[in-house]
């Protein structure tokens, strides 16, 4: 029996495109990042999904609405995918923390793994919560085929666990916006399909 899972990053937002600390904070989609909904849209079109889990933040509930779009599947939102809250860092740049928490910022990055942001998540909890979000998918859809519309840290953490990388390593694959990620998990284990697959955009007349 396989159980065919379809991890889809959400399209662009304005903090995105910023490179602003984006984790809670809600964002709507850009232009262009409606364009890379619409292109997910025609590259899973053919797909017949038992269900879709979407991480319950703007950005992605705008994204799966493109995606299935004139589409009747369930839809269910589940906080554990969600992407790292970020504390206090939320809506800032990298330079904007480093300028107004020095202290913090060295020390987060001194220990990737329990390191936090005042008032966010640490890598160890994001992991533990996104791992349990995984298994949940496994037990209640065996058989099905599954689309998850998260952020790039879940995705990544996702990748590192099925693969025997550190939660650490997270770093090593690369997760762009709006890219799809495709694993299938049968008794004997996952196997990976695909990774960060960027469908084109559709050319605008």
């Amino acid at each position: 029996m396989r159980t065919a899972i379809w991890l889809v990053r959400h399209g662009q937002t304005p903090l995105n495109k910023q490179r602003r600390f984006q984790g809670r904070t809600d964002s709507p989609l850009t232009a262009f990042g409606v364009l890379q909904a619409q292109a997910l849209a025609r590259r899973l079109q053919r797909i017949s999904f038992t269900v879709a889990v979407v991480s319950p933040c703007e950005r992605a509930r705008a994204t799966v609405a493109e995606v299935l779009r004139k589409r009747e599947i369930a839809v269910v939102e589940d906080v554990r995918w969600s992407e790292t809250d970020h504390g206090r860092w939320e809506g800032l740049t990298y330079a904007e923390v480093r300028a107004r928490f020095p202290e913090e910022a060295v020390a987060r990055f001194a220990n990737a793994l329990h390191g936090r942001a005042k008032g966010g998540e640490s890598l160890a909890e994001v992991n533990a919560r996104v791992l349990e979000a995984w298994n949940s998918l496994l037990s209640r859809y065996p058989g099905g085929r599954i689309l998850v519309v998260t952020h790039a840290a879940p995705i990544q953490l996702i990748l590192c666990s099925i693969t025997g990388l550190a939660p650490t390593d997270y770093w090593r694959w690369r997760v762009d916006l709006g890219s799809l990620t495709a694993i299938d998990v049968y008794g004997g284990g996952p196997i990976v399909r695909v990774v960060n697959e960027v469908p084109q955009l559709g050319v605008r007349g």
